[in-house]
């Protein structure tokens, strides 16, 4: 990782004869030299001085969302659907506040995002002046690296730091904090800052990786345990390619989704708490984890204790802080999962019978979109109308979803070809998240279809980011799926509260494609199984925004659940 001394500043060296600039205006030159093209922001007082120069600087479009909270995730879709990092504004005080959830999400799921806030003058700051607040130490828990601006002079050297820090290593967010007083004041001056080392990630070490295939090919029963950070690493192909030439079965968590096609033949699904059957068993029964860019989450692992009792352990992560930190491991390899990913080379796996049970196990627990569990729902069925949502739309599309039961129904239903394909809140596990990352998704990749899943709980937490769809006539395809209750919540009342529903239930919702047609978002209601194919038909083909409203039976769960404290085998059905 990046240490803060590898770019001390030069205070000492100056370059002077240069036009003078306002601070505001050095800020947003920097963000144009640095490659950004798209900023979402929200005004006020503080970071006033900026926004009175942005219309002059055309090379930067500006998205105004209705709530700082969607300014952050709107940069987050973009960053995760470009690959780029994501840059937001928001003012002091409030502002800056409401931008806490969105950095959070960002370092919890490591997403490059710059995060600019106006702050009081700085005579001001520590006085509880009007609208201040501690952004730079409330936030220091959840950013890679933070500022706090004394001097304009500093900013173009700072900004190109932040963005570099943002994206490199393990990517998280960065906080540029700017003084009122600092964004007026005029300079001549540009501090000039060390350039950046060549940052070149190594593979592991040649012995790691001898060791690494020795284990690999002693294995009886080996699985491949993937997680968010191959996309991130850039190392999908070299995944694929290992994989292929191991013949190996492999896992995924929520955020490895994509890294292997979901209809790769040697793909056996998420594993975790809602993962799928065969993919739990596999890790439970394995006898080599190959772990690579995951990070044995809780979510991910169940009991620890519990989790591949059976198994030695090969781990891949560009960040050494996650080495050992909740797994013993027998081989570890730091530094580029690209370059260690492409460095192995063990040959094809000899274990035939684990593979055959691999792979019965997967088409014996097959979902049955037309059978008993599809039947035994009144009305829609969620996870088919999903699974057929995702086979119809083309090949190239986008889905954002929030978070509760949608949210895992997406992941065990709906079909990735990339990780760029799903954007969802992993770590953090935001409500809210969906629609403002969705629309981000769509500016950063115009060019492809994108469906936000959200649930009637998590739609109302930002749902005035439909304003920003109109406004801007952003393409987005919206799936509500209502049932009238925060479904997640209300499942684990049901089956670990004694069926106490506090606090759940929603059946007082407005009716949401009216509330859409308010927002001038154009909206249909599904109500009836026999309504979903015309239904997705008119979503899909439909050129400008659309919310698809679709009424669900509020008693379904989502399965299979393993419950907290337990082991991954031991998963509750229907």
């Amino acid at each position: 990782m990046t240490t803060a001394t590898q770019f001390e500043k030069q205070a000492t060296e100056k370059i002077a004869d240069r036009p003078a600039k306002s601070g505001s205006q050095l800020l947003l030159e920097s963000l144009v030299e640095q490659g950004v093209e798209t900023i979402f922001g929200y005004p006020g007082g503080a970071i006033m001085p900026v926004y009175d120069v942005l219309p002059t600087i055309p090379q930067l479009r500006h998205i105004l969302c209705r709530h700082e909270q969607g300014c952050g995730m709107a940069a987050i879709g973009y960053a995760r659907a470009t690959g780029r990092t994501g840059t937001a504004f928001a003012t002091s005080g409030p502002g800056a506040t409401n931008l806490i959830t969105a950095i959070a999400d960002a370092y919890l799921d490591s997403v490059p995002v710059v995060f600019v806030t106006g702050q009081v003058p700085s005579n001001l700051m520590g006085t509880d002046a009007f609208q201040e607040v501690d952004i730079f130490g409330m936030t220091l828990p959840v950013v890679k690296h933070s500022y706090i601006v004394r001097d304009p002079a500093d900013i173009p050297g700072m900004v190109a730091e932040a963005y570099f820090i943002a994206a490199e290593g393990r990517p998280g967010p960065v906080l540029i904090d700017l003084p009122k007083d600092v964004a007026n004041a005029m300079t001549t001056e540009r501090h000039k800052w060390r350039p950046y080392p060549k940052v070149k990630p190594e593979m592991g070490q040649s012995d790691y990786i001898s060791k690494a295939e020795a284990l690999i090919r002693e294995a009886q029963k080996p699985l491949f345990y993937i997680g968010g950070g191959i996309a991130q690493g850039d190392g999908v192909k070299e995944l694929r390619d290992l994989v292929e030439r191991t013949d190996i079965p492999v896992v995924s968590t929520l955020k490895g989704l994509g890294a292997m096609p979901s209809d790769h033949p040697q793909f056996l699904g998420m594993l975790g708490m809602h993962g799928l059957k065969a993919a739990n068993y596999a890790v439970q029964e394995c006898d080599l984890l190959i772990v690579a860019g995951a990070r044995f989450d809780d979510r991910a692992t169940g009991k620890l204790d519990t989790f591949a009792p059976h198994a030695k352990v090969i781990h891949m992560d560009i960040d050494i802080a996650e080495i050992n930190k909740l797994r013993k491991v027998d081989v570890y390899l730091d530094g580029s999962l690209k370059k260690n990913l492409e460095a192995l080379n063990p040959g094809r796996s000899e274990c035939d019978d684990w593979r055959e049970l691999c792979y019965s196990r997967r088409a014996m627990h097959e979902w049955d979109y037309e059978g008993a569990q599809a039947k035994a729902s009144p009305g829609v069925y969620a996870p088919k109308l999903l699974h057929d949502l995702s086979r119809r739309a083309d090949d190239s599309a986008i889905i954002t979803c929030d978070v509760g039961q949608h949210q895992m129904w997406v992941a065990q239903h709906c079909y990735f070809d990339e990780p760029k394909d799903h954007i969802t809140s992993g770590g953090l596990g935001t409500m809210g998240f969906g629609l403002p990352a969705g629309l981000g998704a769509k500016l950063g990749a115009p060019e492809r279809t994108v469906i936000t899943v959200s649930g009637d709980g998590s739609i109302m937490m930002n749902i005035q980011e439909l304003a920003t769809l109109f406004r801007y006539d952003i393409p987005l395809k919206i799936v509500l799926l209502d049932n009238s209750a925060l479904g997640m919540v209300r499942q684990w009342q049901e089956v670990f509260f004694d069926k106490n529903y506090s606090e759940t239930n929603m059946d007082d919702n407005p009716d949401f494609a009216l509330v859409a047609k308010a927002f001038q978002i154009d909206a249909f209601t599904v109500t009836t199984a026999d309504e979903v194919d015309v239904g997705i038909d008119r979503l899909l083909e439909t050129d400008g925004p659309i919310l698809m409203h679709v009424k669900i039976d509020p008693n379904e769960n989502v399965w299979p659940l393993v419950p907290p404290g337990r082991s991954n085998a031991d998963m509750m059905e229907r």
